[in-house]
């Protein structure tokens, strides 16, 4: 990493007011009209990239729920928001950022499965920091009476994951051509 980066990681009610100002900034700038914030109810984090004069150079969130699949309840993680600030793009700093909240998901042992979805032709730059596409895979996501999938007409949506279970090929097994209920709710319709 550049002399001076540091990546550091906070509690959605941790962050501090000048760090989520800047983050709220990138999330607007790469997706305006969107909203800001999580879903209290996903235990949000976030995950920045922070360049050697403090600056916001990378940021993204993780989510937290259950997921309910094949008669078992996985501790899943998402990936959300992820951005990099427009002058910093093109020098791996998000893909250094992902690579190390991948890295975060592995060491917690409440989590079973990191899993997200992305734009397909974003699929080898999560691919690079160790996620693995899921063939067939559908995220459903928003409610069970609203449902948003991610095989809707529109979408063009490849779903990731990586797994920290006692039988990774097992569990990749499972997900693998699965409709996967995530309903994370109507603030975060997917993550």
């Amino acid at each position: 990493m550049t002399p001076g980066m540091t990546i550091e990681a906070y509690g959605a009610d941790a962050l501090p007011a000048e760090i989520a100002a800047q983050v709220a900034a990138l999330e607007a700038h790469a997706w305006p009209g969107a909203g800001a914030g999580h879903d209290p109810a996903l235990t949000p984090r976030a995950m920045v990239l922070l360049d050697g004069s403090g600056a916001v150079a990378a940021s993204l969130a993780l989510l937290y729920k259950p997921v309910p699949l094949a008669g078992r309840t996985y501790r899943a993680a998402g990936l959300s928001s992820v951005v990099t600030r427009a002058s910093a793009r093109g020098r791996g700093y998000g893909g250094r950022l992902v690579a190390a909240a991948r890295a975060s998901l592995a060491a917690d042992p409440a989590v079973d499965v990191a899993l997200f979805s992305c734009d397909r032709e974003l699929t080898p730059f999560y691919e690079a920091a160790g996620f693995t596409a899921l063939p067939g895979a559908v995220l459903i996501g928003g409610t069970p009476r609203a449902p948003l999938a991610t095989d809707e007409p529109g979408f063009d949506k490849n779903v990731l994951a990586a797994f920290f279970t006692a039988d990774p090929a097992a569990d990749r097994a499972v997900f693998t051509g699965a409709r996967i209920p995530l309903h994370p709710g109507t603030v975060d319709r997917l993550w």
